[in-house]
């Protein structure tokens, strides 16, 4: 579960209208780093217009108000972080831990799945009940997404739920309490990881080619 930076995500583009400099991707991405940095109060129309170097008037070529661009924040959170999570389990997999890996591709990869972008959007939840329950019905939709893939390798649908919760909760743990361990621990812990969430003795060749795809091998 080893974590390689890369350069943060943007968000998607779009043109921009002749009659402002600012597209409407430049401001979802003034607005992700607003709501990284200082949380959903930070994500306001004229500091972001300060932000953009751009008159406030920008923001309505693109957006009817405020509550518009927050609901597309969201849809970038959902199409990114739980879409990322659920493409990757349903790669195909010669076994159980290989489908693992490809999840695992997830945590080493802020372009796949930003914990940060997560953490905020959590924290923005704590203040609204409608959002906790969308929060929780991704948390649910990345479950469902990881236990599919026990399923397909033999596992009964009860072992499979929590091991695919045990898996999830436990990285979702490690973002929560900023757990900080070296690359090399890291890369220690992976095949006692596996055999952990799986039961099973991971092959030596799929951890090879993990690191390998995750830039560290």
């Amino acid at each position: 579960m080893t974590k390689r930076r890369t350069k943060r995500r943007t968000a998607p583009a779009s043109g921009s209208y002749p009659q402002t400099k600012a597209s409407r991707g430049d401001w979802l991405q003034a607005a992700l780093e607003s709501l990284i940095e200082g949380g959903v109060e930070q994500v306001k129309i004229l500091p972001l217009a300060r932000k953009l170097s751009v008159s406030r008037s920008s923001f309505y070529w693109y957006f009817k108000r405020r509550e518009d661009l927050l609901a597309a924040l969201l849809r970038h959170w959902q199409a990114t972080n739980t879409q990322s999570i659920v493409e990757r389990a349903s790669l195909p997999s010669r076994s159980i831990d290989q489908g693992i890996l490809h999840i695992f591709e997830c945590w080493t990869d802020d372009r796949l799945f930003d914990p940060r972008l997560d953490s905020a959007i959590r924290d923005w939840a704590r203040g609204s009940p409608k959002l906790r329950g969308i929060v929780q019905e991704a948390d649910d939709k990345r479950v469902a997404a990881i236990a599919r893939l026990f399923r397909r390798h033999g596992y009964e649908a009860k072992e499979a739920f929590i091991r695919a919760r045990v898996l999830y909760f436990t990285q979702v743990g490690y973002y929560a309490l900023g757990v900080e361990e070296s690359l090399r621990q890291r890369h220690s812990y992976l095949a006692p990881y596996l055999k952990s969430f799986t039961g099973q003795n991971p092959k030596p060749a799929h951890i090879a080619a993990f690191l390998k795809i995750a830039g560290r091998g």
